[in-house]
């Protein structure tokens, strides 16, 4: 004789099997917005929406943990610096930038080229919990903004075409620095 199929049975097996899921500490769907709460209440160079929007710009850190969601920000922190030397790259190529703002260019490129050297290192470090090591990194990094900047306001009336670009690189920097800080302290 055959049994016949209980529909209510059918829903509830793959809900207890789900269950688990919704418990384990590493799957909370807030996990983005609390580290980046505690981030931005730590450090005063971060601002709580920008980290969320950057960690949330990765699928994976919506299951992450702490320590993943700081390997991530850096991953995050290397691919802005990519980026931002192609954008640089074409702004070499730009006919409107004269000499000098060229230079300017020259030098941020390199910059960034290094940034992102210093960032794969630091990262190395990050996962290793070496987090003395990663820090140093980052804040060696985040130096490639600034003094990008700097290299503009070295002539009168320059303006930098990457201000929005360096300061969100700093901001990234700002928050690898800080998952960095909060482990050392765990």
């Amino acid at each position: 004789m055959k049994k016949k199929m209980n529909f209510r049975n059918l829903l509830i097996y793959p809900c207890l099997c789900l269950l688990p899921l919704f418990f384990h500490p590493s799957l909370s769907c807030d996990s983005v917005h609390q580290a980046c709460r505690k981030l931005a209440d730590k450090d005063p160079n971060l601002k709580y929406h920008f980290c969320v929007a950057s960690m949330e710009s990765d699928p994976r850190s919506r299951t992450a943990t702490l320590e993943e969601l700081g390997a991530i920000s850096v991953m995050v922190t290397i691919s802005n610096a990519t980026n931002l030397k192609s954008y640089i790259f074409e702004l070499l190529e730009d006919k409107r930038f004269d000499p000098y703002s060229k230079g300017c260019l020259r030098d941020c490129l390199e910059l960034y080229s290094d940034a992102i050297d210093t960032l794969r290192n630091a990262l190395d470090d990050f996962k290793n919990k070496h987090y003395i090591d990663a820090k140093q990194g980052f804040t060696s990094a985040m130096d490639a903004s600034v003094t990008c900047e700097e290299g503009f306001m070295e002539k009168e009336g320059e303006a930098s075409p990457l201000t929005k670009e360096d300061e969100r690189f700093f901001q990234l920097c700002a928050m690898d620095l800080a998952f960095a800080t909060v482990l050392d302290k765990k």
